[in-house]
């Protein structure tokens, strides 16, 4: 398969696998505030998870000034990561390393 990239603007890194861009996102860059709810999340596919998990589509094109193809390309990127992931395993290994919680408490 081909190497994972950072989706992050500026980063240009590549990983082998998804639990290993997953992990570098929430550690390797800075988190990002929700435009939504302004509640501070790890950037990357967390940042993503975060807004479709907890708000409704029409709040994140509000929010990111978005449009349906934005949508679809994040929901496609959420269904591949989620067939390849355990994210649920892969957070509570991010929150046993970090000091706070990783993710909102409706995750």
């Amino acid at each position: 398969m081909a190497p994972w990239a950072c989706g992050i603007v500026g980063c240009g890194g590549t990983f082998d696998d998804p639990q290993a861009l997953i992990r570098h996102q929430a550690g390797d860059h800075p988190p990002c505030e929700c435009q939504v709810c302004g509640e501070t999340v790890p950037a990357g596919y967390l940042a993503i998870r975060h807004v479709f998990a907890e708000h409704s589509r029409a709040e994140y094109v509000r929010a990111y000034d978005a449009d349906a193809d934005a949508i679809r390309e994040r929901e496609a990127l959420l269904d591949l990561v989620e067939h390849e992931v355990d994210v649920n395993r892969l957070l509570g290994q991010l929150e046993r390393s970090a000091s706070a919680p990783i993710v909102s408490a409706g995750d």
